[in-house]
């Protein structure tokens, strides 16, 4: 769908100051979305506005300080740490003479490239036709109507609308196929609700270390790196807690700051795995200096999917970084709010699986107490 960045792609890097804040954290990670897709950052411009420019997003002057550094670096793309509109890229490439990407795109590129799973890529090519769909006029303002001539007169539609009515084909078959998969994932879900398993979701900012404590506690041998968006696909363990017995846990997609709405609609099936938990442990990675704002955003997807009143316990992992000592915290109520762990070192792994254990035995006497329950009323 995008133009992927290529090995050699150097890079200029745009941030603007609108007065929210942790600039230099937001900078580190457009740096590291860059490095993601494959490109070498070359430069970075910052600027101070009260508000996007029409035009340009950045203003006509901030513009040519762009054009300048990305000509003087040989850099032939641009990246900016925001949502821009079709027409600013449009200006932006014409005056730059290079590529434009915003952040949704860059975003939307690198899920490209992590999906492996039939329903991973089909989720991220929806998402790609989606945002596409706004911005096709980038592509044929140069074209009026279809060429015509012997053997190619049509009805004279606009190539414009053509394009637009075979990419709405595209979506709808996309969607319609993704249903068959999330009714799929229905069955197994009911089937496992059935069972009265405890159903535990991990959840997080992108590389906080999720997929590494699923490997640390299950062994499931799920793809683990330091990178972010390493997972796209939900993948499910069972994990046994002595006389607890199983419970289900489930690794899933990383979320980070102004995620796009496309992304959330289009890896719906896959985030119902979260809605329809009965725990989440949000992993949180506590030697970011970010992570105040990180948990913000995290909690901000939470809310957008329908999970925000979900139960949820902070896992805040790599204490072997920020020297901390694993322990289990709890609120005013003695309720456990925190666990301190190192998936990476394992220290603090048999506090997690104490406190999972706790759950899921207060799960089964809740059960069993709405199960006697009912039989009396019969």
């Amino acid at each position: 769908m995008f133009e992927r960045p290529s090995a050699g792609n150097r890079a200029v890097l745009v941030q603007v100051d609108f007065g929210q804040g942790g600039i230099e954290e937001r900078l580190a990670e457009v740096a590291l979305l860059a490095g993601s897709a494959g490109a070498c950052v070359a430069g970075i411009v910052q600027g101070r506005r009260q508000a996007p420019d029409p035009a340009f997003y950045v203003g006509k002057g901030k513009a040519e300080e762009i054009g300048e550094l990305a000509q003087m670096n040989e850099a032939d793309l641009v990246i900016f740490n925001h949502d821009i509109t079709a027409a600013q890229q449009r200006n932006l490439e014409r005056k730059l003479n290079c590529r434009v990407v915003d952040r949704s795109a860059l975003i939307l590129d690198i899920f490209a490239l992590r999906a492996k799973s039939h329903e991973g890529k089909l989720q991220v090519e929806l998402a790609q036709l989606q945002h596409l769909s706004t911005r096709l006029v980038r592509g044929w303002t140069h074209l009026e109507r279809q060429k015509g001539g012997i053997g190619l007169r049509g009805p004279g539609e606009k190539q414009l609308e053509t394009d637009r009515r075979l990419l709405g084909e595209r979506v709808k078959m996309l969607k319609a196929r993704l249903r068959v998969l999330e009714r799929q994932r229905a069955v197994r879900r009911r089937s496992r609700e059935r069972r009265d398993v405890l159903s535990v979701s991990l959840v997080g900012y992108t590389n906080a270390g999720k997929s590494t404590l699923f490997n640390a506690l299950t062994k499931a041998g799920a793809y683990a790196a330091d990178q972010l968006f390493a997972t796209l696909d939900t993948t499910s363990r069972r994990l046994f807690l002595g006389e607890a017995g199983n419970i289900v846990l489930s690794d899933t997609v990383g979320f980070i700051r102004d995620l796009p709405h496309s992304l959330v609609a289009a890896f719906h099936a896959t985030l119902e795995e979260t809605v329809s938990a009965d725990l989440l442990l949000h992993v949180v990675d506590s030697s970011s200096d970010d992570r105040e704002g990180q948990i913000e955003a995290v909690n901000g997807v939470l809310e957008e999917i329908g999970a925000g009143v979900l139960p949820q316990i902070q896992v805040w992992n790599k204490i072997d970084a920020s020297m901390a000592s694993a322990e289990v915290q709890q609120d005013a109520c003695g309720n456990i709010s925190r666990v301190l762990l190192s998936a990476r070192s394992g220290e603090g792994l048999v506090l997690l699986r104490q406190v999972l254990a706790d759950v899921a035995l207060k799960h089964k006497a809740s059960l069993a107490a709405i199960s006697e329950s009912r039989d009396e009323s019969y």
